[in-house]
């Protein structure tokens, strides 16, 4: 059993493919395969049921791929131990982030980190919250950004910012309100709102005081994009929240629907985590470091209220 078999038995479990995971392996899918058969030959057993589409794990494979993630693990942070004691930081690096963050803030730090830390492999991948816990205790992903607090205990959080939530209220809904908005003052019969899934969706049912969601509307509406709903609220559909970075980047004309919440004025808890397993801690820390210098001077609101993305 090697490091390399075990590496494409992870590979194969990932993408249910021996072709895919030859290829995201970098070797040819008949030494791929002719390697995890030596696997399975020692150990005895079928670590994949071949006859399914996609390749799915067999109850024994499942719990060898588990113990198979615990030693590459290790065997990386060998790697790693060496890494922080030559003061060494480099290397491949998997970054999670939610849809919801990543057209503000990636652009914000990305250039400045790599421009700093030319030897780190940043790879960005974008995940719902669920689907980036999912690949960190797997082994998938090194960090993520995500909404917090998750309250978990294999995870660690290091909190990046506080992000106010931003109403965006065409003209002939503002009447409706006092010049400034509360959250008791928000239906949901008329607030429009991402994709069941979304964290940031489920943070503003969380703030909102009229729990009964969009049930009179004569549509329904399955949108991750924060574009959509600004189109439809300027159509007289409804109106709907955006986190504060996303409001800079709107027009003029835009500019003019957004109104900002009484204080203290709700807000979500942006963080970059990663698991207890310490590795590439060197990585993790330069990342927090870089998007907290640039962050800084971009959102820096005091009076907020921290909304769970949880669902109550």
């Amino acid at each position: 059993m090697t490091i390399t078999q075990l590496l494409y038995a992870l590979a194969v479990a990932e993408h249910k493919n021996f072709t895919l995971a030859a290829e995201k392996s970098f070797v040819t899918q008949p030494t791929l395969s002719m390697q995890i058969q030596k696997l399975e030959d020692e150990l005895g057993v079928q670590i994949f049921d071949r006859t399914t589409k996609p390749i799915q794990l067999t109850a024994i494979g499942a719990v060898i791929i588990e113990q198979a993630h615990k030693i590459v693990n290790e065997s990386n942070r060998i790697k790693d131990i060496i890494d922080q004691e030559k003061g060494f930081i480099g290397g491949e690096f998997k970054l999670g982030i939610i849809p919801t963050v990543t057209p503000t803030l990636l652009p914000m730090f990305i250039k400045s980190f790599v421009g700093k830390y030319p030897k780190v492999h940043l790879i960005i991948e974008e995940y719902t919250t669920e689907e980036i816990i999912t690949r960190l205790r797997g082994g998938y992903l090194d960090a993520a950004i995500v909404a917090t607090p998750l309250e978990l205990e294999d995870i660690r959080e290091k909190v990046l910012y506080y992000e106010p939530f931003v109403g965006y209220i065409p003209q002939h809904f503002q009447q409706e309100f006092d010049g400034k908005l509360t959250t008791d003052q928000l239906d949901l019969k008329k607030l429009l709102l991402l994709q069941d899934g979304h964290c940031f969706r489920d943070g503003i049912i969380n703030i909102c005081k009229n729990k009964s969601a969009d049930t009179d509307r004569p549509f329904s509406l399955e949108s991750g994009s924060f574009e959509t709903l600004i189109q439809l609220s300027k159509e007289g559909l409804g109106y709907t929240l955006l986190p504060y970075l996303h409001t800079l980047q709107l027009n003029t004309e835009d500019q003019r629907n957004l109104m900002q919440f009484a204080s203290p004025q709700p807000a979500r808890e942006i963080s970059l985590i990663h698991t207890t397993n310490d590795l590439k801690l060197q990585i993790i820390q330069a990342l927090h470091e870089t998007i907290l210098g640039i962050i800084r001077g971009a959102i820096a609101f005091q009076d907020v209220k921290i909304i769970s993305p949880k669902k109550k």
